[in-house]
């Protein structure tokens, strides 16, 4: 499948989906397969309160935007910010409607609280990752904001959280193009999927010897 219209762009969400779980992130963006639960609930009513589309509110240095539309041509991923902050700073760029010079900075919104391993960052660098190459400005910082704690995490936006996008971002690809759902191994993380009833990961631990080989062919084929 050849991405060259917007309309075929995968979703921006997907990396943190990705990151969790590869084979979360094909049910969910390859099979179309769905199941709510509290968590996600819960997240959703979260993100409406922040998503509220093309509303610009000005906080004496602070331009906020919520609900921006992004996207990447490189990346060939598109999707939503829940908040950009457009900070005043001679350093930053111009924006339409205003003769000040602004950084900005994304804040995406979480329910839980921080996790020990990746995925929100990574979502968080995607989104600047579109910013800059929309913007064509540099963003060097974003915010992880958790319900939970009530607090957000400032996270410094590195050149190796870019390339490590910029990997998952390529192997999204190649999964979508082949259509194909991995089988994973499983684990703890498991019972606080949303899926885990659609995954079914205790019959993915009894594997055919057909299927363990070309499981393997194709791991090495993407590798």
């Amino acid at each position: 499948m050849a991405f060259n219209e917007e309309e075929d762009f995968l979703m921006l969400s997907g990396i943190q989906h990705f990151q969790f779980c590869k084979r979360q992130w094909a049910l969910i963006h390859i099979e179309q397969q769905w199941e709510e639960n509290v968590r996600t609930v819960e997240g959703q009513y979260l993100h409406r309160k922040a998503d509220k589309p093309f509303i610009r509110e000005k906080r004496g240095d602070k331009l906020i935007v919520r609900g921006m539309p992004v996207k990447s041509q490189e990346l060939q991923i598109s999707g939503i910010c829940d908040v950009v902050e457009f900070i005043a700073d001679e350093r930053g760029i111009e924006l339409s409607g205003s003769d000040r010079k602004y950084m900005a900075y994304p804040v995406e919104y979480k329910r839980g609280k921080p996790k020990q391993k990746d995925e929100d960052v990574l979502q968080l660098a995607a989104q600047a990752i579109c910013l800059e190459e929309m913007l064509l400005c540099e963003v060097n910082k974003g915010f992880l904001y958790y319900n939970e704690i009530k607090h957000r995490v400032e996270v410094p936006i590195t050149i190796e959280l870019k390339d490590k996008v910029k990997s998952i971002a390529g192997e999204m690809r190649v999964y979508f193009e082949r259509r194909h759902t991995p089988k994973v191994k499983t684990g703890p993380f498991c019972k606080s999927c949303s899926l885990q009833n659609i995954c079914l990961p205790k019959l993915m631990n009894k594997r055919s010897v057909k299927s363990y080989i070309e499981g393997k062919i194709y791991d090495e084929e993407t590798s």
